[in-house]
């Protein structure tokens, strides 16, 4: 019998992914869902990471955990439940694998929790410092994947990252990009270096997943040759970016709580960081190979977008 591996998050822009490279690579999975009618290639149990108790007879049974489930938002309202469900329910999951006997767990952290400023970046790197703590406080073997920025098919939500790629193509952004930049990375990737990690990792080690370093300039060059849109011009002053975040924060404060913000300020704020990793020894550890070139990466994401957005 394959082993299983109980997988929070299968739903997910990176878990469905993740899921799809488990059984590819012959593992039996059980994915934890919040939707009785959520059709995967998988068991399903319905769960929430807040009920331990529940978890470990959801987790009984298998021998691994490889825990994809996040919330990543910049809106106002969700900072609270970002901590409950990425810090408090990975905390949580942890205690019910150990309770359950689950020889390893691999968690998916951030590429952000590198970068000094990760703590005070927004909410949601905040967050995965704190989950970080947690997962190596636990009384189970754990290996973390902390990739950069993921980009590919099936984000349909989709993630801030996809949303930037989805407004470019729709003609959404008519401003030159800010004078920062992050790391970009197949999605695919991604789910295969959580394979490699499950079975190659060290325990307690941390692996950055990461692809090319791209200013942001950079990054809007490459959306214009995949769309075929006009690589914008205009640019606005930071001070003015600054301004017009904070009238949108009040804005999904105040105004219109539960509103997603249109300028975010936590984006705003980190727009002008280069937020680049070097993925090389990591790669190296897990046995994967070359990275797929950004532009590839950034086509089919465009691609899928066309085929599937409405």
């Amino acid at each position: 019998m394959p082993p299983r591996v109980f997988l929070p998050g299968a739903t997910g822009f990176v878990g469905s992914h993740v899921l799809r490279e488990l059984r590819a690579a012959g593992y039996d999975v059980r994915a934890l869902v919040r939707d009785r009618d959520a059709k995967l290639d998988a068991e399903s149990v319905v769960g929430d990471l807040a009920e331990t108790g529940a978890l470990a007879r959801a987790i009984d049974g298998c021998r691994y955990v490889v825990h994809c489930a996040a919330l990543y938002s910049f809106a106002p309202h969700a900072r609270a439940t970002m901590h409950r469900v990425n810090v408090l329910g990975t905390a949580g999951l942890l205690e019910a694998a150990r309770i359950a006997g689950v020889e390893r767990a691999v968690v998916t952290s951030s590429s952000a929790t590198l970068h000094a400023h990760a703590p005070d970046g927004s909410a949601y790197h905040r967050s995965k410092v704190e989950q970080e703590r947690a997962a190596l406080a636990a009384r189970v073997p754990v290996v973390l994947v902390l990739p950069t920025a993921p980009i590919g098919p099936g984000d349909a939500k989709p993630t801030p990252t996809g949303r930037l790629v989805l407004d470019f193509a729709r003609g959404k952004i008519g401003i030159a990009p800010p004078r920062g930049g992050m790391n970009v990375v197949a999605v695919e990737e991604v789910a295969r270096a959580h394979v490699a990690a499950l079975e190659r990792g060290h325990e307690h080690e941390r692996y950055v997943i990461g692809g090319e370093n791209l200013t942001f300039e950079e990054i809007w060059a490459l959306l214009a040759r995949a769309t075929g849109r006009r690589n914008p011009r205009l640019r606005i002053p930071y001070g003015v970016l600054l301004a017009a975040g904070w009238c949108d924060e009040l804005r999904c404060r105040y105004l219109q709580p539960g509103a997603e913000p249109a300028v975010p300020l936590e984006g705003v704020r980190m727009s002008r960081e280069r937020m680049f990793v070097d993925a090389r020894a990591s790669r190296s550890a897990l046995g994967l190979g070359e990275p797929e070139s950004a532009g590839q990466t950034f086509a089919r994401a465009v691609a899928w977008y066309r085929a599937n957005a409405r």
